[in-house]
């Protein structure tokens, strides 16, 4: 057992690493570009939390959940999703008090006990951003719009918005009211979670995997929200689907969409792509900052499993890496030479230049198979004449072609050289 890790987890060995850093700082960078600040909250937090904010009739909070008591028998959960901590950082440092919107993103590991299977674990990484203060259909497009050119921009194709109102306080219990009329005569039929569901929360039925459950909301022509809505939500239904055509952002409307999460009202939605389950999905928490202790304030986000949108993205086709612009194999073609290269490679990398060199021992060939492996560009080759005249052979590996730089202009040489190249973001396979 202790060389084995635990069920549902996986390790990021060198060579993965490199697609996650590469997704986080494509993720980053359209962030940026958005307006969004980072935000970092504790992986753990009150049980009550997720409890009170996810839902206690959701399969999350009923299933799901890590839980456990810690010394001071205090009920903690590793956290399942990203919206109920950062709601609860957002009330407990009263950022409600700052003059502007808050636009958040994060990035960090969720836990969920759940059957692992391909692409779904029990630790798996999240990235999301959520935006606080304001209820105008303007921000839900936004959000859209950034979750869609977040995924394009990651090498994802066809991306797609499936998109839905649930919505609010006021047209939730016609919806409640028409679905028990409507699923009560055959309610013996359901699954015992959908029955359960019945008495408690029947919107949630429209989310049950299990296809009987479905099949016979189709055979009484169970009501979607879409029919119950009222006016405000109709209408900013309609003005969200109205901008996201002006956008360009590509979309179709699903109106058994529901999520997974209570917290959800009006606005809520996923992105597909052909051929692949959910990749990324969120919607409007209108109640939620209120619901755990907050002033009323409006919200919206979205969420996308990191190891989920990594999968879709090599079964595509694609692969998302991480490269230097320039990388430097230093090789040591004499034994002499070993402390000057020692020295040159701290003075590449003290100018920013990514460099290796080889400390086994290594003849020059397997010193050059070496480069190529790390994906070097340059090798600077110190040998007995490079010794001698004070220079460096430096060999470009993707030409073959070789010049000599004296030995005190090698790093502005190669310096030039990177400020010269550019790098690469998306990598067919």
């Amino acid at each position: 057992m202790l060389t084995q890790r635990p069920r549902g987890t996986a390790d990021l060995l060198p060579g993965e690493v490199e697609q996650w850093k590469r997704l986080e700082d494509i993720f980053r960078a359209v962030s940026r570009t958005y307006h969004y600040q980072e935000i970092r909250t504790p992986v753990f937090e009150h049980t009550e939390l997720f409890a009170r904010g996810v839902g206690e009739t959701t399969d999350i909070v009923e299933k799901e959940m890590y839980t456990f008591e810690d010394r001071g028998n205090r009920s903690l959960t590793l956290r399942p999703e990203g919206t109920a901590g950062v709601v609860r950082a957002y009330v407990e440092n009263k950022l409600y008090g700052l003059p502007d919107l808050a636009k958040l993103y994060y990035v960090g590991p969720m836990f969920r006990y759940e059957k692992p299977q391909k692409g779904r674990w029990r630790q798996f990484h999240q990235y999301g951003v959520e935006v606080l203060g304001s209820e105008a259909p303007e921000v839900d497009v936004e959000v859209i719009a950034f979750g869609a050119e977040f995924l394009t921009k990651l090498g994802l194709k066809d991306v797609q918005a499936e998109v839905n109102s649930v919505g609010c306080s006021e047209c939730r219990p016609r919806h409640r009211e028409a679905m028990v009329e409507k699923l009560r005569p055959v309610a013996d039929r359901l699954c015992k979670d959908c029955q359960s569901r019945l008495d408690r929360n029947p919107l949630r039925i429209f989310d049950c995997k299990n296809e009987s459950c479905q099949a016979i909301l189709r055979e009484v022509e169970a009501p979607t929200v879409l029919q119950c809505l009222c006016d405000a939500c109709q209408s900013h239904f309609s003005a969200v689907t109205e901008l996201l055509q002006e956008v360009g952002v590509r979309f179709v409307i699903n109106d058994r969409l529901v999520r997974g999460l209570d917290y959800y009202t009006r606005t809520a939605w996923e992105f597909t792509v052909p051929g692949y389950s959910t990749v990324a999905g969120g919607g409007r928490y209108n109640g939620l900052v209120a619901q755990i202790g907050g002033p009323e304030t409006p919200g919206v986000g979205f969420a996308g499993g990191i190891e989920r949108a990594l999968l879709v993205l090599q079964e595509q086709g694609a692969a998302v890496t991480e490269r230097s612009p320039l990388t430097a194999y230093v090789a040591v073609a004499d034994a002499q030479a070993s402390q000057t290269a020692t020295k040159l490679l701290q003075e590449l990398r003290c100018a920013g230049i990514s460099a290796d060199r080889d400390y086994q021992g290594k003849g020059l060939k397997a010193q050059l198979k070496a480069a190529d492996r790390v994906q070097a560009k340059y090798v600077l080759i110190l040998g007995e004449e490079e010794l001698k005249s004070g220079t460096v052979s430096v060999k470009d590996l993707a030409t073959g072609e070789q010049v000599t730089v004296a030995r005190n202009e090698i790093v502005s040489y190669l310096s030039d050289l990177q400020n010269s190249s550019g790098v690469v973001e998306h990598d067919q396979m």
